[in-house]
């Protein structure tokens, strides 16, 4: 059996592999290229494959100058879900925050996704906030690390 492995998104492929698991988990703020390349240039992006298939991607938000606080979202294929990859993905995007200097961790999850939401409460995360993005229609649940 192949093994997990992770990419930083580098080129058109990479770039569209990432905007498909993000547009399939995130239908309602749909990225363009241009978008994920100009988040590529804030945040730490990467992309999971197990051989060949692709199996889910994540962002980590980094801290700014004035907070300690750094965002992780950890997104998988539906196919893939259930089988530690999401651990996985979580895993690698909190170490990375806490490498750039983040003492607060949190995420945010559609409401919609009740497979994101349950992967944020088991993992010790807590609802701060629920909000809607200019023209959406379905709300966005803001989690802190207890």
């Amino acid at each position: 059996m192949s093994a997990l492995r992770f990419q930083q998104p580098d080129g058109d492929a990479t770039f569209q592999d990432w905007q498909h698991v993000h547009n399939v988990i995130i239908p309602t703020h749909a990225l363009s290229l241009e978008d994920i390349r100009e988040r590529a240039e804030r945040h730490h992006l990467e992309i999971a494959y197990l051989g060949h298939a692709l199996v889910g991607c994540s962002t980590v938000r980094p801290p700014t100058d004035d907070t300690v606080t750094a965002t992780v979202i950890a997104r998988v294929l539906d196919a893939h879900r259930g089988q530690g990859f999401g651990e996985a993905l979580y895993g690698r995007g909190l170490q990375r925050a806490r490498e750039l200097g983040a003492r607060v961790i949190e995420t945010v999850v559609l409401s919609s996704n009740e497979d994101g939401l349950r992967f944020a409460r088991k993992h010790g995360f807590v609802e701060t906030e629920r909000y809607l993005l200019p023209g959406d229609t379905i709300p966005w649940i803001g989690s802190r690390l207890s």
